[in-house]
């Protein structure tokens, strides 16, 4: 029904956020990767899947296509809800899906809310056939490890009372491949404080 939605950010909660357009508030379900992504004021563009249910209709709100397309992956999946497929990719990246699933990687998969063994093993099976195969295994599991660091250096700054807002602004402007969580910190202090 709608492809996507620009406005602005009048509220963000745990698990969706509010975005004004021409004087109508959307509320969109979203990731806690999207979220984490979006601040309050701020205008954004969100992919969306619209859901029409017994009891509602649900918008769900996506920072990229990549992340739209894989939760129409999950949702394929027998069993896998709009809130499962949610929080798998509040969790996992579509990539890392990507890769756990080629790699029959269901300890991953696990990670994710709702998410056991059977479940993740139904993900790998119904899902194997389905995935790009055209993607860097290496260069996903260097995204894993950067993600680690990343977080860490993140839990730093906040620590340090900064938002993360402010933080994530800063780290989309750098180039963070292959850098320890103590270069991360200096390198986002120092795109935080350029004029």
């Amino acid at each position: 029904m709608y492809e996507y939605i620009i406005g602005d950010v009048v509220n963000i909660q745990e698990d969706y956020l509010v975005l004004d357009n021409n004087g109508i508030g959307y509320k969109i379900y979203a990731s806690k990767n999207s979220l984490s992504h979006i601040s309050e004021r701020e205008n954004v563009k969100m992919y969306t899947y619209f859901n029409l249910r017994d009891d509602g209709i649900f918008l769900y709100g996506f920072g990229t296509r990549e992340e739209l397309d894989m939760f129409q992956l999950l949702l394929l999946v027998s069993k896998i809800g709009p809130k499962i497929a949610m929080g798998i990719l509040s969790v996992l990246k579509p990539n890392d899906i990507k890769v756990a699933i080629m790699n029959n990687d269901t300890k991953l998969l696990c990670k994710a809310p709702g998410i056991g063994k059977k479940t993740a093993g139904r993900i790998v099976l119904e899902l194997k056939d389905r995935i790009d195969q055209n993607i860097d295994i290496e260069d996903s599991l260097n995204i894993v490890e950067e993600n680690g660091n990343v977080k860490e250096a993140i839990d730093a700054l906040m620590s340090l009372e900064y938002t993360k807002g402010e933080i994530d602004k800063a780290l989309d402007r750098i180039d963070i491949s292959g850098l320890t969580t103590e270069e991360i910190i200096k390198l986002v202090l120092k795109n935080m404080f350029k004029k």
